[in-house]
């Protein structure tokens, strides 16, 4: 969550494109529910481009393979610890087009999203892991975070208090963390009182 705020806060044309969305699909009358997701493909794009650029685990949890195995032309003996490095992976040149930038619209081409959200078998994108070693709290952080980004995006506008840039430096850990947290100031974006309650 901290990382899509980030990502919106440094871009704010897309923070902008995100809520228009939000106006076209949830309206300002009332505040986003369950049932809006679906529709929200952006939204789900701002996801999928946050979990690229910083997944939650940079490596994923070792494995060891139970017998001889080749992976890229490595023999791999069985037993050895694999470590994979996501991070890696995810900014891959050979994979992505401008790796190092944040560009939901790659996941939106053709009018279509171009691989699952998460797990599955696209290997260029495993920001929870991929296939039956998966993290099993995959389908709960999808829903959780595009329903609370959404709620949040939706509900009110976010202001940096100190002028319009910010710092999106990492530090490296078992957890892939901002340098230094986000700091923002929330203003009311919709017109009833009431639906702040």
């Amino acid at each position: 969550m901290e990382w899509a705020m980030a990502e919106l806060l440094y871009e704010p044309d897309r923070m902008r494109k995100a809520q228009q969305e939000l106006d076209t699909v949830v309206g300002r009358d009332r505040v986003v529910e369950e049932s809006d997701i679906p529709q929200l493909r952006y939204l789900f794009a701002v996801v999928k481009e946050t979990l690229r650029l910083h997944p939650p685990a940079p490596l994923l949890v070792p494995h060891r393979p139970s017998s001889d195995c080749d992976a890229g032309g490595f023999l791999i003996p069985a037993g050895t610890a694999v470590i994979i490095n996501a991070w890696a992976i995810h900014r891959d040149p050979s994979r992505w087009e401008d790796p190092e930038e944040f560009k939901p619209e790659r996941f939106l081409r053709d009018g279509r999203e171009q691989c699952e959200f998460l797990g599955g078998n696209e290997f260029g994108y495993l920001p929870f892991g991929a296939g039956r070693r998966a993290c099993p709290g995959m389908a709960l952080a999808e829903r959780m975070m595009l329903f609370s980004l959404a709620s949040l995006l939706h509900s009110f506008e976010w202001l940096l208090p100190e002028g319009p840039h910010m710092e999106l430096a990492d530090t490296f850990g078992i957890a892939l963390r901002k340098a230094e947290p986000v700091v923002v100031v929330p203003k009311a974006r919709l017109g009833m009182s009431e639906l702040y309650a």
